[in-house]
């Protein structure tokens, strides 16, 4: 790959445009999994289908998107997991007066529904980030996180207290998985 003269923009060996370079890319690169990185729309500048090495995931056991995302991507050997509310995938509501230890055991289970779609486990997992409505719920979120990744060689994570998280849910989840 190489820089064009505007640093926001990178081109291929053929000159087709990429688009601004993610940290997921970034990521993607340096563990060495997937194979392309692929434009972030539909199409390439040229009006053509991107030839991108990765295909959506779609399950019925989480909830479907909320906006123009898919539920996960598989590119190479990586999964990307997009941050998971606690929403019932039967319902598509987020619990009434429900906790955080309830909020976090749904969102993981969304997370793992969609690695599940994907033929994964949580045990594939190697990065979350996520997002709480409320650091003084860390310990509380943390209990129920455990009790899904355990004790032994969890994976990395970033906790970010959000001032607002989507539909007033107390946690998001997202997630990064390697075969």
């Amino acid at each position: 790959m190489q820089f064009l003269k505007r640093p926001s923009r990178m081109t291929n060996r053929r000159g087709r445009t990429l688009g601004a370079l993610t940290a997921a890319a970034v990521l993607a690169a340096g563990l060495g999994g997937a194979s392309a990185v692929a434009h972030q729309g539909g199409d390439d500048e040229g009006g053509k289908p991107h030839s991108g090495k990765h295909r959506p995931i779609t399950t019925p056991d989480a909830p479907e998107a909320i906006g123009p995302y898919s539920q996960g991507i598989s590119a190479g050997n990586m999964t990307f997991v997009s941050g998971q509310l606690p929403i019932d995938p039967k319902t598509g509501e987020i619990p009434a007066d429900s906790s955080i230890e309830e909020q976090t055991r749904l969102a993981l289970r969304n997370v793992r529904a969609i690695l599940r779609a994907d033929g994964l486990s949580l045990k594939h997992v190697v990065s979350t980030t996520v997002y709480v409505a409320d650091l003084d719920d860390f310990d509380r979120f943390n209990t129920a996180y455990a009790k899904f990744f355990g004790s032994s060689a969890p994976p990395s994570r970033s906790t970010v207290e959000a001032a607002r998280v989507p539909k007033d849910a107390k946690v998001e989840v997202a997630a990064i998985a390697v075969r």
